[in-house]
């Protein structure tokens, strides 16, 4: 991969992640709007899912090939479920936690499944194996998540 493409993708991804802690506010305040965590979960992908039709419209051209869709692997299907369970979950534990116990909580999370996800090579990601290098880094992320909350 060219440099300039690792330089925008590291930079989507940071800027992603930046919108993690407001992501998780908002919901949250829309949850006192709504009624409760499970319906501000719903108008949060609702939002998302006409904003995502109105990206797919402009930005591919034609429909998608649906007729190759049995002949993928189950899995490929439950991503939005994960969301739902991301969305809901940051919704109900954000106000307890606060944005920054909860982010490093799900940065954590994430880092221990990346490693386990690697290790394996599920979900079509390339093999790269368990090192002590990378058990000592998610060490020190649970140690910082450690501080982070008792700090």
């Amino acid at each position: 991969m060219r440099s300039v493409a690792i330089w925008g993708a590291l930079g989507l991804a940071v800027t992603a992640g930046i919108m993690l802690p407001f992501q998780a506010g908002v919901n949250v305040a829309l949850a006192r709007v709504v009624g409760g965590p499970s319906r501000a979960a719903f108008v949060s992908f609702a939002v998302g899912t006409i904003a995502l039709l109105v990206v797919s419209l402009l930005a591919t051209r034609g429909l998608p090939a649906v007729g190759r869709a049995g002949d993928a692997p189950w899995w490929i299907w439950i991503g939005g479920l994960l969301g739902a369970y991301y969305v809901f979950g940051l919704i109900v534990s954000a106000p307890r936690l606060g944005a920054l116990t909860v982010i490093a909580a799900v940065f954590v999370g994430q880092a221990v499944a990346s490693l386990v996800i690697d290790h394996y090579g599920w979900v079509g990601f390339a093999e790269h194996a368990i090192t002590p290098g990378r058990v000592v880094g998610i060490g020190l992320l649970a140690a910082g998540l450690t501080l982070v909350r008792i700090a």
